[in-house]
């Protein structure tokens, strides 16, 4: 089984990770190929949408990728990420430098999506906390993302 896990929404933020005691013990630059990142797996805020991703040839969708400590992390991530409900946890192949990895990709569930939706500002700030793992490019794309702003959720895990 695989000990790596790829993140394109929120989780690019270590600090989160590490605020929801999910272990990793590195982590670094991946991406998943042939597709896009597109916000639209239904949010709790009405309007709002969270990160996933689409198949869309010859595009690629940057993120962070953990190297986790096992099955038990990877069910700790499910709770986060209301799988299997609202997202299905699945193997993909990235490119990491060139070469494959295989990695967890949670996928947003049909049922969950919709169209004409947009982050929160605070949503996308934990997106840009992965500077460092992203292209100059892909971080301006994200800077520029269309986004509302709405006060974060009163969670223990928000960040």
């Amino acid at each position: 089984m695989t000990e790596f896990y790829f993140a394109y929404g929120s989780n690019m933020n270590s600090e989160r990770m590490k605020a929801r005691q999910v272990q990793f013990d590195r982590c670094f630059a991946g991406s998943l190929p042939n597709t896009a990142l597109k916000f639209n797996k239904r949010a709790p805020s009405a309007g709002s949408g969270h990160a996933n991703v689409a198949y869309a040839p010859g595009s690629r969708v940057e993120g962070v990728v953990y190297r986790v400590s096992g099955e038990p992390c990877m069910r700790a991530l499910d709770q986060f990420e209301s799988a299997p409900r609202a997202y299905s946890r699945e193997i993909f192949w990235l490119s990491v430098e060139g070469k494959p990895l295989a990695a967890w990709v949670y996928i947003g569930n049909q049922a969950a999506l919709a169209e004409d939706l947009v982050p929160e500002r605070w949503y996308l700030n934990h997106l840009l906390a992965g500077k460092q793992y992203l292209s100059a490019k892909y971080y301006q794309q994200l800077q520029t993302t269309p986004c509302l702003d709405i006060d974060p959720p009163d969670r223990p895990v928000h960040l």
